[in-house]
């Protein structure tokens, strides 16, 4: 048996089972490996040494330094220098901070660091959810100049295209140049194009007629879409590095909650904006509700604008990161596979995220019946998208206990399980709108508890730092994609299977979505690599030891500033002697 890793000698295939034992622990042992619960006294143990080895780190590092000082002090005191004790000890002290501040950043630092790198997802949640508040106002407002035009589907889906293009684009930049400078670009376009949409007019845009409205808005949206790819491929990537500086055992949730969360909290809060707005403004003034709805969508990002200008890389990001040209074969002969299969785990999601959407519209047809009240309409909206919360957090805890790929797979046949059961009982269902409404909620949050937190979560630490803004972006911009297929083919699948005035009409998406969700379930569970606790950072060594075992001159990876702890010590304390030396002559 070979003794090379099999990431080195078959890279290509490493994620493959390729024998009898590989399939074995790929269907057993890796799960084993991952659930947390099932060897709690060894997880508790490393915790505690890890927990304890920061500190101990620190303080062997002061003490050597003190050992040193103190061999200097006998010398001077042999040569008749008279130091000051006092001063020395001053001198040990903040050695010692300093050190800390590298080894161990304090807590808000750390909480910090997540929240200003993942939050902008918020954006993301906030300003596709307000948009369905937009069409609404525009079609009571412009009536069939809106709905019979071709406005209605570009205003909804152009930002679409928008976020694939920045997922792209801001991943590569992230990658290359700097995942801070990236963010901050990516905030600017959000902030700007935010305000542009709230005010947008067009030629001839009057109370009562368009003009060059529905044309403002929608390229208004693209450039915001560019804005929310950003948040994506340079957050994302960036808030997982930053969750490495957080405690073992919970990291995963930390990464969900600052992300996939703050994103559905982006869609509560849009949604219950819009409704206090109406409350505020009254359906006379329906221009001013969708207008104040999208520009408060400027103020989160104008936050998180002044928190990025201080945020600071991440020391795996500096340390690993590409100075001239990506070894592109040998990245895709690395990771093709699992690139592959996040990015079709997350098309599947959102492709089949159209199609569950369709009970929620069939669920507010039936409450409201006759009755074409917006705030009625405008309150179910809010109640719909506060689904997502509970499953997001549940989530995320269960990414830490069982590990992301155990709790996708879990959530994913569940939500089949329950879509199979909604489809089949629809009838039945639209009689008792109570429970209807209640099945619909625990079907939405197993979606949020299955994909919704562990997609990202998974692109982010099955992949090495370095490239981690590229593939993350990839993966993701492929969903998107999804998303923009599904809102195309679910409205004909509905139509062949006889519209969406009969039962079958409505029940076709959610036997195709559910079969989807099966299928996606077994290529998560059959095809996706270990990811624990520190997936990520041993994910940084493999790459780095495959591309030094192809001849890669891994000495070009890496940022001149970035130090380790010690070599920064020891210049302060050389140059501090320089000083003295000096002073003396």
């Amino acid at each position: 048996m070979s003794s090379v890793p099999k990431y080195l000698s078959k890279a290509a295939l490493r994620d493959v089972p390729l024998n009898a034992e590989e399939w074995r622990y790929r269907l057993w042992g890796q799960s084993r490996k991952e659930i947390r619960w099932l060897h709690r006294r060894d997880v508790r143990h490393v915790e505690q040494q890890q927990q304890q080895h920061e500190p101990q780190d620190v303080q062997e590092i002061a003490e050597q330094w003190k050992e040193v000082q103190g061999e200097v002090q006998v010398e001077e005191l042999q040569e008749g220098k008279q130091d000051s004790l006092l001063e020395r000890e001053e001198e040990e002290e903040q050695d010692q901070e300093d050190a800390e501040k590298v080894k161990s950043p304090n807590g808000l630092r750390k909480y910090g660091a997540i929240l200003t790198t993942g939050a902008g997802l918020f954006s993301d949640g906030y300003i596709n959810t307000s948009i369905s508040t937009v069409s609404a106002c525009l079609k009571r407002v412009y009536k069939d100049e809106y709905s019979n035009s071709n406005a209605m589907q570009n205003v909804s889906s152009i930002a679409f295209a928008g976020t694939v293009v920045g997922q792209l684009f801001f991943g590569w930049f992230a990658d290359y140049h700097s995942r801070k400078v990236s963010m901050v670009i990516g905030t600017s376009i959000i902030i700007v194009f935010s305000i542009l949409c709230a005010g947008a007019w067009g030629v001839g845009t009057t109370s009562t007629h368009a003009g060059g409205l529905f044309t403002a808005i929608t390229a208004y949206r693209f450039f915001l879409g560019l804005g929310i790819g950003s948040e994506y491929s340079s957050g994302s990537p960036a808030a997982a590095e930053a969750a490495n500086l957080l405690p073992p055992g919970k990291r995963n949730r930390y990464f969900c909650w600052f992300t996939n969360l703050m994103l559905d909290a982006g869609g509560v809060v849009a949604s219950f904006t819009a409704l206090v707005v109406l409350w505020i403004c009254g359906t006379n003034h329906l221009n001013t509700v969708w207008r104040v709805t999208l520009g408060i969508g400027a103020i989160p990002p104008m936050t998180l604008f002044v928190l990025r200008l201080f945020y600071r890389e991440s020391e795996e990001f500096t340390k690993n990161k590409f100075h001239r040209r990506m070894p592109y074969w040998r990245i895709i002969k690395f990771y093709w596979f699992r690139v592959l299969t996040t990015s079709t785990i997350w098309f599947l999601y959102d492709f089949s995220s159209y199609a569950f959407n369709t009970y929620s519209t069939l669920l507010i047809q039936i409450v409201m019946g006759k009755d074409d009240s917006m705030y009625k309409s405008f309150g179910w909206n809010v109640v719909f998208t506060l689904f997502n919360v509970p499953g997001s957090l549940v989530g995320s805890v269960c990414a830490d206990w069982w590990g992301p790929r155990i709790t996708l797979t879990s959530g994913l046949i569940v939500q089949a399980a329950i879509g199979y059961a909604m489809a089949g009982c629809l009838e039945s269902l639209k009689k008792h709108v109570a429970g209807f409404v209640v099945i619909y909620g625990i079907f939405t949050t197993c979606g949020e508890f299955a994909a919704g937190d562990n997609i990202g979560l998974l692109c982010a630490t099955t992949v090495a730092s370095p490239v981690r803004g590229h593939l993350y972006g990839i993966s993701a911009a492929i969903g998107k994609v999804g998303a923009f297929v599904g809102t195309y083919v679910f409205p004909d699948i509905i139509k062949n299977a006889g519209g969406s005035d009969t039962t079958s009409g409505l029940q076709a998406p959610y036997w195709c979505s559910s079969t989807l969700c099966v299928f996606s379930a077994l290529v998560a569970y059959l095809c996706l690599p270990d990811t624990d606790q520190n997936a990520s950072l041993e994910e940084d060594e493999r790459f780095i030891e495959y591309l030094r075992s192809t001849g890669y001159d891994v000495s070009q990876l890496g940022d001149a500033e970035s130090e380790y702890e010690v070599e920064r010590v020891a210049v302060d304390i050389d140059s501090k002697d320089k000083v003295s030396n000096d002073e003396q002559r």
